[in-house]
Formats: C-alpha cells, structure tokens, sequence
C-alpha cells in the first residue's frame, strides 16, 4: 500500500513538473497566424488544403477512445449546421492507439452518423499535434480541444468544445476581441504554472494529510498554514481547486464543522463550478478509515449531485457509481430513505444501459436489500 501510494505521488509531482514545462514554452498564441494544416486523409467532407479570408474555422482535436470527445460530437455537429454559411469545422484524429487502423477510424466516424456531420480529417505523423497542440502549449491540457481562426485566418480562441457558443456568436457579429483574449490566456497561461509550482511545493503535505487520522490537527495546521502562505503570496490561487482542496481535506482534521461550512462555500462558489470535484476526492481516499460527521457525508452526496447534474452525456459516464457512492454517504450519514432512494438511481441508470453486468446488478440490489432491512429495523 506504501509503495502504490508513492507511486500514486510520483506521477502528481511528474505531471505537474511536465505541466510546468509544457506552459513556460509556448511557441506560439493567440492572435498568431494560424499553422497549416497537416492531412493524412480525409475521412468525412471536402478535403480542404487552406484557410480562406472570411471565413471562421473550428478545427477540434478528437481521438475514438475519448469519451468526452465523443460526448461533444452532436453539439459540434449542431454548430456547423446552425452556422454553415460562415463556419467551417474540421474534426482531426490524433492521439490513436498503436494498434488503431485508418479504417477503424473510418469506421467509428460512419458509425457516428448524424452525430458527427462536419468535416473529419487524420493527423498526418502527429503534425499536427506538434504544429498546434504543442506548439500553442496545450499538450497538458489534453482532447477535446478546440481551435478557432477567425476570418483574418489568426487563432482568435483555445479551449473545451462545451465554450464555442459564446465565441462563435460574438465572432460572426464581429464582436470578438482577440486583444483581450490574448490577455486572457497569457493570464490562465501564468495561473497555471503557478498551480504547477504550488502542486509541487505542497507534495509532502498531501503525503503526510493521507496519513493522518481525525483529531490528529497538529500537521493538518502546518498544511493550512502553508496554503495560507502560497495564497497570500499568489492571491490568484484562491479560488482553484488545487488551494480549496488543502484548505477542506486540512479542515477535516482539525475541525469537522469549519471543513463542513467552507465545503458548503465551495459548492456555492461562481468562480469555480467544478470545486464539488475537491470534495469528492478529498472524502473518498481513505474513508473507510475516516470517522467523520453525518454533515460531512451529507456535504458529499450533494457533490454527487452536482457531479450528476453537470454530466454532458450520460451515456458516456458512470452515473450509476455516482449514485452508488452518494447511496453509501447518506447512509453513513443516518438519512436511510435518501439512501435507498439513491440506491434504486443506481440501479434503474444501470438497467438502462445496453450489456450491463448482471453480477453489478445483483451487487446493488443486495446492498439495497440491507439499507431497506436497515431502514426497517
């Protein structure tokens, strides 16, 4: 267990090193002359060999394994319908497998049907991944990744597919500001090596957090008290998931009822929608070792909650584990008709997917089973 859990450490600290690097070396950014692009083969739409002036492109990094890539195809597909007289999306495969033929590839993409209706295109000898995903320093923050080239054929926008309304909308109403959103990204660009260094320098508390039990508040305040200083020498760390997840799991070691309320505030925040994330990570290692408080089980399931409602499709995610899990925190935290009522969540989602396991099935009916027998008794 020792050896996992520094295993487990030494990829944090090695990703975040790489993170670091990949962020400091940008070669090229927003506003830039967008690259060529670089084609194996085309798989879907007309070939295009150029950007032409006037026209806005979308070019979206995608591969067959990833699911959040599969999830943000129809919406991609609604985009270049909704805009195909001034909007050009390409669909480029990189990131495959080994082992995964163009006529795999091929494949998937019929199999999308109208889910997939733009343009798709194979990275030729990974230039692509080099000439636009590293070289615009996105390499660490992975598929999907969407690029746009406004009209001048300059990268006018980086980021998630799930942002591209907002972008495209204000672009083809020549509203876009590519200066401010230069800015913009040099910012992210800095807050993330900042979060890097600030990973890195608080390796050693998360070690020695996993290793404490409840009560134990003398090294769970040498942690806060560290937090408080990388915060207060970077203010903009604040509000990331990387300082509220310190500040809540070092405050369950020293008072159960502050990591309750600043839990709750984290769960309110505007600035970060996703800090339920923290949460769940921080309750989940090690709780069957934690001896905490109904309000804190009760904190967590409404993480999963919130996890459940942001989830983009359903189909592509485990939304029977989340209402597994969130089953099992309301019963630690005594509220047993939410937790049979989370437990038969778990099981219709499941019966609902095509090929289930029949052994999971059985699996969550019986532990329903007992929280009725339980709730009974």
């Amino acid at each position: 267990m020792r050896l996992k859990t520094y295993l487990c450490l030494l990829l944090f600290t090695l990703t975040n090193m790489a993170h670091a690097q990949d962020t400091a070396q940008v070669s090229f950014n927003i506003a830039d002359p967008a690259p060529s692009l670089y084609v194996q083969e085309w798989l879907k739409g007309t070939p295009i060999q150029q950007f032409e002036k006037g026209r806005i492109y979308v070019i979206e990094f995608w591969a067959t394994w990833c699911k959040p890539c599969i999830a943000a195809m129809p919406h991609l597909s609604a985009l270049a319908s909704k805009y195909k007289n001034k909007i050009t999306i390409i669909g480029v495969s990189v990131y495959e497998t080994k082992n995964t033929s163009t006529k795999e590839i091929q494949a998937f993409v019929n199999s999308m049907g109208d889910k997939m209706t733009y343009h798709v295109a194979i990275d030729s000898n990974n230039q692509m991944v080099d000439n636009w995903i590293h070289a615009f320093g996105e390499k660490s923050n992975g598929i999907p990744r969407s690029f746009v080239v406004n009209a001048e054929g300059r990268i006018a926008w980086i980021g998630h597919p799930n942002g591209l309304d907002a972008i495209l909308t204000k672009m083809i109403a020549d509203k876009w500001n590519i200066n401010k959103a230069l800015k913009d990204r040099n910012n992210e660009i800095q807050l993330n090596l900042l979060k890097s260094e600030a990973s890195y320098s608080l390796l050693n508390h998360r070690y020695e957090l996993d290793k404490l039990k409840i009560g134990d508040a003398e090294k769970a305040i040498l942690t806060l008290n560290k937090v408080n200083e990388i915060v207060k020498e970077e203010p903009n760390l604040k509000n990331t998931g990387l300082i509220n997840f310190y500040i809540f799991k070092s405050l369950l070691y020293i008072d159960q009822k502050k990591a309750h309320d600043y839990g709750k505030s984290m769960l309110k925040s505007n600035d970060n929608k996703y800090l339920y994330y923290d949460i769940i990570e921080a309750l989940t290692y090690k709780e069957d070792s934690l001896k905490l408080q109904p309000e804190i089980y009760l904190l967590g399931a409404e993480a999963y909650q919130i996890e459940i409602k942001n989830v983009d499709d359903a189909t592509l995610e485990d939304i029977s584990q989340y209402y597994k899990n969130m089953a099992k925190w309301y019963w630690k935290a005594n509220n047993r008709s939410k937790a049979v009522k989370a437990q038969k969540k778990s099981i219709k989602v499941l019966k609902n997917r095509q090929n289930y396991s029949t052994s999971d099935l059985s699996a969550l009916e019986s532990q329903l089973h007992q929280y009725k027998q339980k709730e009974v008794n």
